[in-house]
């Protein structure tokens, strides 16, 4: 669907300066995702940190000519001669109105679902239920926010028969506008968890925001067993509409659960909706899958789904890999997994990221799709868009797989192009063979057995691996972006592998979303980053005297902090010809580690940099030796004041602004007044906030298998030197992770433990090189089970304080050879 620019700024209220034709079928908010330019409206979004208008230049040279705009740039008729400005008051409150005008387009059944989790796998398990029915249009991912869910709304198209959007919310007054703009005809509530929770003052504030989607629905579905839900729905005033609660307690609700019968590996659920009893199976056994097909079911009875439908589709339920995988692959590939679904939108996102990956090393982009279900378009004219969405992504190599793709292969013109009717065949085929040196997006409907392809292509390294959460990372982020002005600016530490979660993928992140700085210890590590396509400015925070020319060549900076290295690196600049190569000039206050003395040495400091024009200083720093600590506030405060001391010293000698920078993680949070011009974030990006060990946002999950399982009786031993005895029958397992890995050898001994199925289970004997043993005995789990060293359920802080060390240590010593895996959700 498109409308014309006169349309939308009628629907939107905008004044307009332009005159030119054109016709809208995309939105942008991020520049960086810029596909369709001549069908593209970019909504120029302002927040604290970033401004959409200053991109209106570099999109218009990309071709777009149509802007929505706060401010109408200057002398816009002659240097944008062709192009639209749609003025406004506030630009994102535009964006929603023009999506709620769309959705105004659509007479059809609209679910809306909110919640504190279970949002998305109840999102995708309606379309998997509905879809081979009807045509569903649905949010991407979690495009869940308020500029999300206008995104996600704006895709309805003329072949939509059923809408399924998500409205997430994390502060009181944000569902109202999500409400306005998806204008649910059924409204659900999955669960009220304790997300977000410390933006509200209690469980029932919270539940009454999460409630506002409900008003004007016309049918409602939640849990009546949660009495905080049901006492807050029977509250909500003038609610005219149909509740369909659920219950496993009354009889008499809606949609009665009557039995849950949990087999080895499938849940028969029985119900009673509308009088009529009936059941289903799903291939599920957990308790979460199962309230999720609870709330599925009652929708999709509501929108008509019959009894023995629903029971054959919830057979069929497939697990919802709900984050996108970036894995190291054979014969230097790199391999990103998205094959949870295969549908025209969730596949331009994931293209869209595979785009904006920095590569240097010259690996071509290659697509591996599936055919694609449930469309409602012809299938050349599906293919065809698919086409032209990858010429425009940058995708060099197409492999389709499945025969309708087969069938089409004309219509796809991607420079080098390969079909095969089944996976097999593409496995056993030279093309499959020939794989090397690209970056791979595997996208397919999990029917074709696409997990075959990415096993296959796979670097088989271990199977510990390390799951990195770059999600997590950008809330870290955003988090101590938090405490600090919009025109600070930040440097991000990835030095150490980036605390062993792996520096190239976090820089790429990092990149992505903007930051000024990245900081590495030595001129090594900055090389590997430009290899791999970063180009942020990186400094290096120990530079060696015999690196320089490497810095040089690589463009990186290095701090400077004795003479001796400032007389050899002015030298070795002046002998390669270099005139103004910036530098770091580090000041020490306090620790006594490194670095120039504010009072003593500033005076010699200036002249020997004032006699020179090798090098120039870009930023003068220290480091707080206890900001992580109160007790430590007074020492702190000298800190400051030596350094305000020494570092305006030398910003009066010289003309060009020098950065300065004192405040770490800690620093950030404590003494936001002592940001200064920039600051240096640390181990709080790895979500750990040194201030109270408490973890932010988990980025790191170290995870094992059980390789096997025995029986040991009372009075054994278990391990080298025999330094556990066992003082009943137990069940020991044994797991492939050892200090070879990174697992410290203190935790033998039932010092400490791991979790299997989320139960404790203590290290038992000494921890070997490459295996470690644990007792799982009462623990229900078999071999091949997952078990989680830390993460997610146990902080990495809990290892650290056992082991009487810091969660630095643990964290960056973590081997290589364990497998990184990243993902985003």
């Amino acid at each position: 669907m498109t409308y014309s620019i006169e349309k939308v700024t009628t629907l939107i209220g905008a004044r307009r300066f332009g005159e030119s034709d054109a016709n809208i079928g995309f939105i942008l908010t991020d520049s960086r995702s810029l596909c369709f330019p001549e069908e593209t409206l970019f909504f120029a979004l302002k927040s604290e940190r970033n401004d959409g208008h200053n991109y209106i230049q570099e999109l218009y040279r990309r071709g777009v000519k149509n802007f929505v705009v706060a401010d109408v740039p200057a002398n816009y008729d002659t240097l944008y001669k062709d192009a639209n400005f749609l003025k406004v008051i506030n630009v994102l409150e535009a964006l929603q109105r023009l999506a709620e005008r769309h959705r105004d387009e659509f007479n059809i059944p609209i679910v809306g679902i909110t919640g504190s989790n279970g949002k998305t796998m109840v999102k995708e398990w309606l379309n998997q239920l509905l879809g081979d029915d009807l045509f569903v249009t649905r949010s991407p991912r979690s495009y869940n926010s308020q500029i999300g869910v206008p995104l996600s709304v704006w895709l309805m198209n003329e072949h939509t028969q059923v809408g399924v959007f998500e409205a997430g919310i994390s502060k009181p007054g944000e569902m109202l506008a999500l409400r306005d703009i998806i204008q649910p005809t059924i409204a659900v509530l999955t669960n009220l968890g304790e997300a977000h929770q410390e933006n509200f003052s209690t469980k029932d504030e919270k539940c009454n925001e999460k409630l506002v989607l409900f008003h004007d629905a016309q049918t409602v579905v939640y849990n009546e067993d949660d009495d905080i839900v049901s006492k807050a729905v029977s509250e909500l005033d003038d609610f005219k509409g149909e509740k369909l609660c659920w219950s496993l307690k009354d009889k008499h609700a809606p949609m009665y659960v009557k039995k849950i019968d949990k087999q080895e590996n499938t849940t028969t659920v029985t119900y009673i909706y509308n009088g009529e009893e009936n059941s289903y199976s799903l291939p599920f056994i957990d308790d979460a899958s199962i309230t999720n097909s609870i709330i599925c079911a009652a929708v999709a009875l509501k929108i008509g789904l019959v009894a023995d439908r629903l029971d054959k589709g919830m057979q069929k339920l497939e697990p919802i890999a709900m984050r996108l995988e970036v894995k190291e692959g054979q014969h230097g590939c790199t391999l990103i997994n998205d094959s949870y679904n295969s549908d025209i939108n969730s596949l331009d996102i994931a293209l869209d990221f595979m785009n904006r990956r920095p590569d240097h090393e010259g690996r071509i982009h290659t697509l591996i799709l599936s055919d694609i279900y449930q469309s409602g378009m012809a299938a050349k004219e599906l293919y065809s868009e698919v086409s032209e969405l990858c010429n425009k992504r940058g995708v060099v190599k197409f492999i389709g797989i499945g025969p309708e793709l087969s069938a089409n292969a004309d219509v796809v013109t991607v420079g080098e192009k390969n079909f095969f009717p089944t996976v097999d065949e593409f496995v056993a085929s030279e093309v499959f063979k020939s794989l090397h040196d690209e970056v791979i997006l595997v996208k397919g409907a999990r029917q074709f057995g696409f997990d075959q392809i990415t096993e296959l292509l796979v670097q088989k390294v271990h199977e510990t691996t390390l799951e990195v959460n770059l999600n997590a990372v950008v809330n870290n982020l955003n988090w101590y972006r938090s405490f600090m002005k919009p025109e600070t600016k930040l440097v991000c530490m990835i030095k150490a592998d980036a605390y062993g979660a792996g520096s190239v993928e976090i820089a790429k992140t990092l990149q992505d979303h903007r930051v000024d700085y990245l900081a590495v210890a030595v001129a090594d590590e900055g090389v590997t980053l430009r290899k791999n396509g970063i180009t942020s400015n990186i400094m290096i925070m120990n530079p060696e005297m015999t690196a320089f020319k490497t810095i040089f060549d690589y463009d990186l900076e290095p701090e400077v902090y004795s003479f001796r290295l400032l007389d050899a690196l002015v030298k070795a600049a002046e002998k390669e010809g270099i005139t103004g190569f910036p530098v770091h000039i580090k000041l020490d206050t306090g620790m006594h580690r490194l670095g120039f003395n504010p009072d003593t040495d500033m005076e010699e400091l200036i002249k020997r940099l004032k006699h020179q024009n090798a090098i120039i200083p870009r930023s003068v720093f220290s480091h707080f030796v206890g900001s992580d600590c109160d007790d430590f506030d007074k020492f702190s405060a000298q800190q400051f004041e030596l350094f305000e001391r020494g570092s305006r010293k030398l910003q009066s000698a010289f003309d060009h602004k020098i950065l300065r920078h004192i405040d770490n993680s800690a620093g950030i949070e404590h003494f936001p007044e002592r940001q200064m011009d920039m600051c240096r974030l640390g181990l709080g990006l790895y979500g750990i906030n040194s201030r109270n060990n408490e973890i932010i946002n988990n980025v790191s999950t170290l995870k094992t298998t059980i390789l096997q399982l025995r029986n040991v009786p009372a009075g054994e031993s278990v391990g080298y030197s025999r330094k556990t005895i066992l003082d009943k029958d137990s069940i020991i397992a044994a797991i492939p992770i050892g200090y070879a890995d990174g697992l410290d050898r203190h935790l033998s001994n039932r010092n400490g433990y791991c979790l299997v199925n989320g139960k404790k289970a203590d290290y038992v004997g000494n921890i070997c090189m490459d295996v470690a043993m644990i007792d799982v005995t009462g623990i229900d789990c078999k071999e091949g089970d997952s078990v989680e060293i830390f993460g997610d359920n146990l902080p990495v802080t809990v290892l650290s304080d056992i082991i009487g060390t810091i969660p630095y240590e643990v964290l960056t010593g973590i081997s290589n050879r364990v497998k990184r895996v990243y993902f985003q959700d």
